[in-house]
């Protein structure tokens, strides 16, 4: 069973000399929600605006017979600023929801190596209010993974992807950085016999800004 995906930009071939993925399309992907959405970039998360950002990850599992697995992504990420601040004192933060699309998921097992994409279709992050330019978040999430391979191995070729994350967001005039500790737990919920599945923990960075739809000028500013 093997994955093709669409030939564009930089590609990660499998064992096979089968393309295996293309590693530019989170910045295409990008590209084409900026191009396609009137936005202006802001400081912050504020209600009504959206984040957009391409990110990078990477780590290791920590459980049992799978602890020698490695795990590397790459996504690209749309987000929606829910809420007006809430919550007292040090909670007090906005409640986005964001959507993020992996086209490369390798994970390193001892028997061979998977490629695979990704969709985590649900994404909760609270964003801390923060007068400085460093903005602290939590995150929950969930979502799909598809791989040429069984992963774990002799299991299944779709696992599902819960996840929680704590982060930092460092602001700058127009862009952001953002540097994150996730755990991700792979498992086939059951679709194949075993599922050991996998924990791991990774280190996730990331570079996009928070955005808000421009309004239209008024007839003469045009």
């Amino acid at each position: 069973m093997t994955f093709r995906y669409l030939n564009l930009g930089s590609r990660v071939f499998d064992g096979d000399g089968n393309l295996a993925v293309n590693i530019n399309v989170p910045l295409a992907t990008l590209l084409f929600l900026l191009s396609g959405i009137n936005l202006r970039a802001q400081s912050g998360p504020a209600r009504g605006g959206h984040e957009l950002q391409v990110w990078s990850g990477g780590g290791h599992a920590t459980n049992g017979s799978q602890s020698g697995d490695g795990v590397f992504n790459v996504g690209a990420r749309y987000g929606w600023i829910l809420t007006e601040p809430h919550g007292p004192g040090l909670l007090r933060g906005h409640l986005e929801y964001a959507v993020d699309v992996v086209p490369l998921f390798i994970v390193t097992q001892q028997r061979n190596t998977a490629y695979g994409f990704g969709v985590n279709p649900l994404g909760l992050k609270w964003n801390f209010v923060s007068s400085r330019s460093v903005v602290p978040y939590l995150e929950l999430g969930g979502g799909t993974l598809f791989t040429n391979v069984k992963v774990p191995s002799g299991t299944s070729h779709v696992n599902f992807t819960p996840s929680g994350a704590a982060g930092l967001h460092f602001l700058r005039s127009k862009y952001h950085w953002s540097l994150e500790l996730r755990y991700m737990h792979i498992s086939n919920a059951g679709l194949s016999r075993p599922n050991p599945g996998i924990n791991t923990i990774q280190v996730r960075l990331g570079f996009g800004l928070f955005a808000k739809r421009a309004k239209g000028l008024r007839p003469q500013e045009r």
